[in-house]
């Protein structure tokens, strides 16, 4: 080849990055490794091992440990017994261990990105550019936090012993993401790689140590799923933290489910690319590339759903075709080539299937022409154009380097196309209006949108999705409360067991005027309504003495109540100084009628006088309270390291079903009730099934505070039966059951069919009077869902 030649073709020559260190590393360990527990490498108590391939060239890499119970125990009981240890060290001793870890990641920076690129099939350019830099910046910026700790989150204590299951597409970074704000926190952690992608999690687990991290702190075990599932179901095991699919995700759900595990799901995507007509086209073109041909498409976010506004799309679709000729497929360690292997050849056959019924369906397929390696796992970059919204690969998340593309007309439909989809994790949009960019975005069902970018990630700004994206937030100060538990709840005690219903008293039968009869309707749509099934339930006091009936709602009840809540959507957009106003307003109706509420607590309860007045003016000063929150429980602004800000917005997460206890049946039903309005939720409440007219009487104060139809419902009955009702009905979006351990372990259960969040208590009793405990950011942060809007500077 003549010089002439390189001139004319601008043809890369191959740039092999050096991977003899990692080499050697994998030579000394004889290729065969243990789990890592205790500080040290174990052999696996069954004695047998899984193999790994190096997916770029189908080789044998090494031999991993396949975990068996024996080993998942062992880990956890490691991890348990160094757990009060490590938090005791306190937020300064820890701070400087995550340092330290911090420091050791860039002292074998290269190491890691070579054994990284090797195991996984990236290109070395991601795992030397941003893999390794963006995981020493999570320890970094987590250090800071446990420096924090003790002043920033004074009233919350750790979770104790977290299990973290992690995937393939990014093993050291999402290590990163799960360990650093864990062990900062002062929890210890028990660690399952993804079984294709081990060894920078056992390299990271080795060097830790040799930073001094306790024993015990970190343990690593491998295996597959099915080691992963032993881990979950472990009792010692106080949170799971997972990433991975979302069929997973609802396996997780279902298996924890009454455990008392806190759980965070961050699960599949298929994240809209939403390019309106204004946009810079060349920048939106490059922006594509880096959404889905970025780690081969590997990536939960990917911006796989390409959205073109009509008048642009032709233009468009030619300057991507032209991108497309130049990106290189090739070996992993080449620094010249754009992408690299895909992890493994049953991930490489779904991609395949995939294409081919999209074809079917009457996608047109165009394949980037350039030559792939014969060997191994790749698969050439990928458009499937003119792909209808209902199509296969619209909705299914393929999860390789495959872009499907299709048009709209205007920003509402734009909105639709880009909201059809089970999933929430993430969009991007394209414009240089940036009033139509911010207009649009919050618009958006997802937990991340970038504006004219993608794939913008960092410590300090969380990551997570919405809807069967799953829930809970990695990074900044949100990611830090997943691994924190209120002071507050640390104490509770089970509920005591309820004394039986006092028979009723005898009738007073005689030839005098009976009293008018009054029979409390359930409240939906802002219209007391008589329950679909035509039965009533009596109420009787302490005594026995008939107070009056209740509606026995039942499914369609629910539904009907879900359907109004869904239709009462503008409340969300309402002002929080709007909603704070009818907070207010609520409180006040509520006090002029105080006297009469008492005397209904008095007779349901059995209390005396003076303790249910109490009750009452308690939930007159919550309700002021959350008025007061409802402008004040904001979002934060975030400055990652880059020219720009990511706006960290609270939004209500929508309809949220509530099961309220019998202790304080007004004060508990209030204090669950108003911090979902105050940020804009719409609510289905049941009130409690013991003593239902503190919430039937309620609706009379809500029918004259302004409060909008739909915003509150309200249905009587069986808690645990219409609690269940809530749980499998999916247009309801969270539930907050608070009642029977039985009630909690249903609703958590029976919440997978949309990944629906919950906040239930297990039947431990909450002090409702206690303002630490019931009132506040304490419950505010489970009413709203944090979205994060990336918005770069400049050209």
């Amino acid at each position: 080849m003549s010089v002439a030649h390189y001139y004319e073709t601008m043809e890369y020559g191959p740039a092999p990055e050096a991977d003899g260190e990692a080499r050697a590393w994998l030579k000394q360990h004889g290729a065969v490794f243990g789990h890592f527990i205790d500080g040290k490498f174990v052999a696996p108590h069954s004695g047998k091992h899984l193999t790994t391939i190096e997916p770029a060239t189908g080789k044998t890499l090494a031999k991993i440990a396949e975990g068996s119970a024996a080993d998942v125990e062992a880990a956890v009981r490691a991890a348990r017994k160094a757990q009060p240890l490590w938090a005791k060290l306190g937020g300064h001793g820890r701070a400087r261990h995550l340092y330290a870890l911090a420091r050791m990641l860039q002292r074998h920076a290269r190491l890691f990105a070579v054994l990284e690129a090797i195991d996984n099939g990236k290109p070395i350019r991601e795992t030397r550019d941003l893999d390794v830099p963006l995981a020493a910046r999570h320890f970094l910026y987590h250090a800071g936090w446990a420096q924090l700790q003790e002043r920033e989150f004074a009233d919350q204590v750790p979770v104790g012993v977290i299990g973290q299951i992690i995937p393939w597409n990014f093993p050291l970074l999402m290590l990163a993401w799960k360990i650093a704000p864990a062990l900062a926190a002062g929890n210890t952690v028990v660690l399952k790689p993804a079984e294709f992608t081990s060894l920078t999690a056992l390299l990271f687990a080795e060097l830790a140590a040799d930073a001094g991290l306790p024993p015990g702190v970190l343990n690593v075990v491998t295996g597959d799923g099915a080691t992963g599932a032993l881990l979950v179901e472990s009792p010692g095991v106080d949170k799971i933290a997972f990433t991975g699919s979302t069929e997973v995700g609802r396996l997780i759900r279902q298996s924890t489910a009454g455990s008392g595990k806190s759980l965070t799901l961050e699960l599949g995507g298929k994240s809209p690319f939403i390019v309106f007509d204004d946009a810079d086209i060349d920048g939106a073109v490059e922006g594509v590339v880096d959404a889905i041909w970025f780690n081969q498409g590997q990536v939960c976010c990917a911006g796989s759903r390409l959205l073109l506004q009509e008048g642009i799309a032709e233009t468009f679709r030619r300057r991507l075709i032209r991108r497309m000729e130049t990106l290189r497929v090739g070996m992993p360690l080449d620094k010249a080539i754009d992408m690299g292997a895909v992890v493994a050849p049953v991930q490489l056959e779904r991609i395949k299937a995939l294409v081919e019924i999209g074809v079917r369906e009457g996608a047109e397929k165009y394949q980037a022409p350039g030559a792939i390696p014969a060997e191994g796992c790749f698969y050439p970059p990928t458009l499937l154009w003119n792909v209808q919204p209902s199509s296969t690969v619209a909705v299914e998340e393929i999860f390789g380097p495959v872009l499907v593309a299709m048009t709209f007309r205007t920003p509402d439909e734009a909105v639709m196309l880009a909201n059809n989809t089970r999933y929430g994790l993430a969009a991007s949009v394209w414009s240089e209006t940036i009033g139509l960019a911010l207009d649009i975005a919050p618009k958006l069902l997802a937990g991340v949108v970038w504006v004219n970018a993608t794939n913008l990630f960092d410590a300090s700004v969380g990551f997570g999705g919405y809807r069967e994206s799953g829930f809970g937030r990695e990074g900044g100060r949100e990611g830090m409360h997943e691994y924190l538990k209120p002071k507050a709840w640390s104490g509770r005690k089970p509920r005591p067991v309820a004394p039986p219903q006092p028979a009723p008293a005898g009738s007073n039968a005689g030839f005098g005027v009976p009293p008018m009869d009054r029979t409390a309707k359930l409240f939906v749509g802002g219209k007391q309504v008589r329950p679909d099934g035509n039965y009533s339930r009596a109420v009787l006091s302490a005594k026995g003495r008939n107070l009056g009936e209740v509606g026995e709602g039942n499914r369609k009840d629910i539904r009907n109540a879900v359907a109004a809540a869904r239709a009462a959507e503008a409340w969300a957009k309402a002002t929080a100084h709007n909603r704070a106003q009818i907070l207010y307003y609520l409180a006040e109706n509520l006090s002029a009628r105080g006297d009469e509420f008492a005397r209904r607590i008095a007779d349901m309860t059995g209390v005396s006088g003076a303790k249910a007045r109490a009750e009452v003016d308690a939930s007159i000063a919550r309700l002021f309270s959350y008025g007061a929150w409802a402008d004040k429980f904001e979002g934060s602004i975030h400055a990652p390291p880059l020219r720009g800000v990511a706006l960290a917005m609270h939004e209500p997460i929508g309809v949220v079903g509530v099961a309220c206890p019998d202790e304080a049946p007004l004060l508990a039903f209030v204090s669950l009730v108003a911090p979902l309005i105050a940020m804009g939720n719409r609510v289905v409440a049941v009130p409690s099934e013991r003593h239902p007219l503190a919430g039937t009487d309620f609706y009379q104060v809500l029918e004259t505070s302004d409060v909008p139809a739909g915003v509150v419902n309200i249905v009587t009955g069986s808690r645990d039966g219409l609690a269940k009702v809530l749980a499998e009905h999916d247009d309801v979006d969270a539930l907050w059951v608070f009642g029977s351990q039985e009630a909690s372990a249903a609703a958590e259960r029976l919440s997978v069919g949309n990944l629906k969040r919950t906040l239930v208590d297990y039947g431990l009793m909450l002090d409702w009077y206690d303002g630490v405990a019931s009132e506040g950011p304490i419950l505010l942060r489970h009413a709203v869902q944090v979205k994060n809007i990336w918005i770069p500077y400049g050209d």
